[in-house]
């Protein structure tokens, strides 16, 4: 219990935290979003209208930065994060909501599959060591040392361009009308298999290789030893004692991961030309669409804290060590 209630403590303060920087750090910036608004539509927008667009997002010089801050956390208990410029005004929860799904899908599928698969591997390489398994490992050391875009690219060049199995850009084709149809399932399927391959591709060698090298650590463990004289078998051994150790450290790796899911692998989002929220991060700071900005950075931060939060909760499952040393 003190284990729970000390770690809640811990995200609830963090969570204040990055909500209350997330608050001053627009208004730390220099001018303010509604002013740049008004630059970009020069004599098309009356004084009346921008005080009323400098109420809308509590820019409004009448209240203090205590009541300001007030009315931040009532709109954002209220779920209301403001309204994007870039966008024509519209809600940044409606425009964040149409960009996820087409993140969380990508990465998250591609991130998933790669922890699962080159924590398997990892896992047999380690335990099968100084094997013939071993020659994964300079090809695990290659792949994870080359940057996401640069193997997008190569993807590109060799699976678009000179193969024409896949294509290069976007979400689904040109001329498909979007909807909960096999037709634009198909499409949509179609046109991610390659940017997810290439980020499975890209992360594996990491996974592998930690998991690998944390497999050769507890190896040498006293309890595995002991496993093995009492004549447990080999795949007992290695899921129940050895690799269940050993993919601990993997948690925090795979929580933080999983928690950058909501910001998109950027560069892969750029190069692919993918609808996600990395590519709408980019467009809102290019935009200086400082509302959208906010809610993509809070919607990032809370992500990774939940993130976290499922990965202790997991760690204290697999590990009690963990919830004793809280105790």
């Amino acid at each position: 219990m003190r284990f729970a209630l000390r770690r809640a403590a811990f995200y609830a303060f963090t969570a204040w935290a990055a909500i209350t920087i997330n608050f001053f750090l627009p208004r730390m910036m220099k001018g303010d979003p509604v002013s740049a608004y008004l630059q970009k539509h020069q004599g098309r927008i009356s004084p009346e209208a921008a005080n009323a667009l400098r109420t809308l997002f509590g820019l409004d010089t009448e209240r203090n930065l205590w009541e300001q801050y007030i009315d931040y956390w009532k709109l954002l208990l209220g779920g209301d994060l403001g309204r994007s410029f870039s966008h024509g005004l519209a809600p940044v929860t409606d425009v964040i909501s149409s960009a996820l799904p087409w993140t969380v899908g990508l990465v998250g599928i591609a991130t998933v599959i790669s922890f699962f698969l080159g924590t398997t591997i990892g896992a047999i390489i380690g335990w099968r060591r100084g094997r013939a398994s071993d020659a994964v490992i300079p090809i695990a050391t290659f792949f994870s040392t080359v940057p996401y875009f640069w193997m997008g690219l190569i993807a590109i060049a060799t699976f678009s361009t000179a193969l024409g199995w896949f294509p290069a850009s976007h979400a689904y084709g040109k001329g498909t009308r979007p909807g909960l149809t096999f037709e634009f399932i198909g499409e949509v399927l179609y046109h991610g298999a390659l940017p997810a391959l290439t980020i499975v591709i890209a992360s594996l060698g990491g996974w592998i290789l930690g998991m690998r090298n944390m497999m050769i650590t507890v190896l040498d463990e006293d309890y595995v030893t002991v496993a093995q004289a009492k004549g447990l078998t080999t795949r007992r051994v290695v899921t129940a004692y050895a690799a269940r150790n050993a993919v601990l450290p993997q948690l925090s790796s795979f929580a933080l991961a999983l928690g950058f899911i909501v910001g998109g692998t950027l560069v892969m989002e750029l190069v692919f030309s993918y609808p996600g929220v990395g590519k709408l991060l980019l467009d809102a700071t290019n935009a200086k669409d400082y509302p959208l900005m906010q809610g993509l950075f809070l919607v990032i931060t809370l992500a990774v804290l939940l993130a976290n939060i499922l990965a202790d909760i997991a760690y204290a499952i697999l590990d009690p060590r963990a919830r004793q040393a809280e105790a």
